[in-house]
C-alpha cells in the first residue's frame, strides 16, 4: 500500500513538473518584443575634440642683470599695462657704472676736441686727431652700454596682461637670464585641438572656400563659452604615429574667463548625410564594444557588433555592423538570450523616433 502510493506521489510530481515546463514554454513563446529597423536621414552632428587653451601672447620674464631684488610693485594674478614698473633691481652698482663713464666721456671730449684745435694748427698728426676721436666715440659707446644695464635693472610689462606666480621675493638675489614672472595677454585664446584626418577630410570637402571654419567650446566645468572661436590655421603636416592633425582656434575673451593652461572641448557642429540612426536603448555593451539584437528571418535574436560614427542625444549613428533594413530589438533586451525565438511586433523607426529627442533634419 505504501509502495503504490509512492508510485502516485512521484507520478504527480512528474505530472506537475511536466505543466509547470509547458505553462513556462507557452509564456516564453508568448512573449512579444518590440522591434524596429535604422532610420536613414541626413542630420547634424557635434564632433568632440580634447583641446589645450593658451593665451595669444604668453611670456616668461626673466632677469637681465644680476643684482638683488630691491622692489616688487605687482602680485601674482594682477592686471598691468604696457610699460608699468613690475620689478626693480638693487641699481647702485649700475649707477656708478654710468656715473664712471659720463666721467670718461667728459674726458675724452675735452681731449678730442684739445686735439681738434690743434689739429687745426697743424701742430699735431691727423693720425693723433684720428684716435682722439675714437677714443671719444668709444667712451660714448661705454656710456650708452652702462645706461642699457642700468635700465635693465627695471623689468617693465613689455604689453597688457595678467602676472603669473612669482617666483622671487623682495631681497632675494637673482642672476642673470633668472625667472622672475610670467605675463599673459589673455584679450584672445588661441585653443588647439587634433583632428583625425578622415575627418579633416570630411571638414574641408564640405567647406566652401574662404569661409571660415567656426567652433565651440565646452569648458571643464561642462558649460559652454558663450564665445564662438574660429579656426584660424592648421598644422601642414599629419603626425605619422597618431594620425592627427593639429588646428589652432582663436576665441575672444572679454570677460577674462578663459586662462592659459584651462582644457577643455571643442565642438565643431558638421551635417552628416543618409546618417544611419538607431535608438540607443536597442544597443548594449560588453567589454567597451557596441551591440545589437538582429532578428532573423525565423524570428530568433542574433547579437551583432556594431560601430557608432557619433551620438545625438538618445541616438547613435551608426559606421558599421547594420543595413537599412535589418530588423532589431528595441526593448526587452535583457530579457532574451542569443537564438531565443520571439514573438516580434514591428514598429515604425519614424515612430520610434519621434518619441525621442532628435535633432534630424
Amino acid at each position: 500500500m505504501v509502495k503504490k502510493s509512492l508510485m502516485y506521489i512521484n507520478l504527480c510530481l512528474i505530472l506537475l513538473c511536466i505543466s509547470c515546463h509547458s505553462e513556462k514554454k507557452e509564456e516564453t513563446e508568448a512573449a512579444t518584443f518590440n522591434i524596429t529597423s535604422p532610420i536613414i536621414k541626413d542630420t547634424i552632428i557635434d564632433k568632440d575634440y580634447v583641446a589645450q587653451i593658451r593665451s595669444i601672447n604668453h611670456i616668461e620674464l626673466r632677469a637681465q642683470e644680476k643684482g638683488y631684488i630691491q622692489s616688487i610693485y605687482v602680485d601674482e594674478g594682477q592686471y598691468v599695462q604696457k610699460g608699468q614698473l613690475l620689478f626693480k633691481i638693487m641699481p647702485n652698482l649700475y649707477e656708478s657704472d654710468v656715473n664712471r663713464a659720463k666721467a670718461e666721456v667728459k674726458y675724452e671730449e675735452i681731449e678730442y676736441q684739445n686735439t681738434k684745435k690743434l689739429s687745426e694748427k697743424d701742430i699735431v698728426a691727423p693720425q693723433e686727431m684720428a684716435m682722439a676721436k675714437a677714443k671719444y666715440e668709444k667712451a660714448q659707446a661705454e656710456l650708452s652700454s652702462m645706461n642699457t644695464h642700468l635700465k635693465f635693472t627695471e623689468i617693465r610689462a613689455p604689453f597688457n596682461g595678467i602676472v603669473g606666480h612669482l617666483h622671487v621675493r623682495k631681497g632675494s638675489l637673482v642672476d642673470d637670464g633668472e625667472l622672475i614672472t610670467e605675463l599673459s595677454d589673455n584679450s584672445k585664446m588661441w585653443v588647439y585641438f587634433n583632428v583625425p584626418e578622415s575627418e579633416y577630410l570630411d571638414q574641408m570637402s564640405n567647406k566652401k572656400e574662404n569661409d571660415p571654419l567656426h567652433v565651440h567650446l565646452r569648458m571643464a566645468n561642462g558649460k559652454m563659452f558663450t564665445q564662438d572661436g574660429v579656426v584660424e590655421t592648421i598644422e601642414s603636416d599629419f603626425n605619422n604615429e597618431t594620425g592627427n592633425i593639429a588646428y589652432r582656434a582663436t576665441f575672444p575673451n572679454p570677460n577674462g574667463l578663459l586662462r592659459y593652461g584651462e582644457t577643455g572641448n571643442i565642438i565643431i557642429t558638421a551635417p552628416y548625410s543618409n546618417a544611419m540612426m538607431i535608438p540607443q536603448k536597442a544597443t548594449f555593451e560588453e567589454l567597451e564594444k557596441k551591440y545589437v539584437y538582429v532578428i532573423t528571418k525565423d524570428n530568433k535574436v542574433k547579437a551583432r557588433e556594431i560601430k557608432i560614427a557619433a551620438e545625438l542625444p538618445h541616438i547613435y549613428v551608426v559606421a558599421s555592423g547594420l543595413a537599412k533594413g535589418d530588423k532589431i530589438l528595441l526593448d526587452g533586451l535583457r530579457m532574451v538570450k542569443e537564438n531565443q525565438k520571439i514573438n516580434a511586433r514591428f514598429q515604425s523607426p519614424e515612430k520610434v523616433m519621434s518619441n525621442l529627442d532628435l535633432y534630424a533634419e
